[in-house]
């Protein structure tokens, strides 16, 4: 039984459950600045930072296309961005070495910024119209900023979900003894 609870596909789904309860429930209703804060994205960017970019990229798919089933939203449309979001922050950023807390949300914050801003940009390349908006900056800024501080406890969670332990996040590639 602990061999089934300690894979990484079922921890990355029961976190997810937990974290689309709270942001279809908690965070649709309470916004700041009018703008619902995103942590399924910033769960899939920690992802990638704390696993590498399949990690990331895997993490981000299953995040994305559980939000996507709840959405109204083309199916698998946050699957594609967010995988991809955390795929290049794995590929960005190496796991190999101990990164500050600051350098993590600095990552965390760009990266939301700029898969925010492309996923209004991939739902009017593929017809759904209304996304793009003036308003998009302001929502861009406010989830870049409040996943950078989301990054502090996300980052642990990334690594607890996909079964990364202390002495693999800070043992150097294999490449470097090759």
């Amino acid at each position: 039984m602990i061999d089934f609870v300690n894979r990484p596909l079922l921890r990355l789904f029961l976190v997810g459950l937990l974290a689309l309860a709270l942001q279809t429930t908690f965070f649709a209703e309470v916004k700041l600045f009018g703008v619902v804060l995103q942590i399924m994205l910033a769960l899939s960017i920690a992802a990638g930072l704390a696993g590498g970019s399949e990690n990331g990229a895997l993490a981000g798919f299953v995040y994305g296309l559980m939000f996507d089933l709840v959405l109204t939203s083309p199916l698998g449309l946050s699957a594609l961005v967010f995988g991809a979001a955390g795929w290049a922050a794995g590929y960005l950023h190496s796991r190999a070495l101990e990164n500050p807390r600051w350098l993590n949300a600095l990552v965390v914050g760009l990266m939301s910024g700029l898969a925010t801003f492309v996923l209004p940009v991939v739902a009017n390349w593929i017809g759904v119209e209304g996304w793009l908006s003036p308003r998009l900056t302001k929502v861009i800024i406010v989830v870049a900023l409040t996943n950078a501080l989301f990054s502090i406890i996300a980052v642990p969670i990334a690594r607890w979900s996909l079964v990364i332990r202390r002495n693999q996040r800070l043992a150097p590639p294999s490449e470097v003894f090759l």
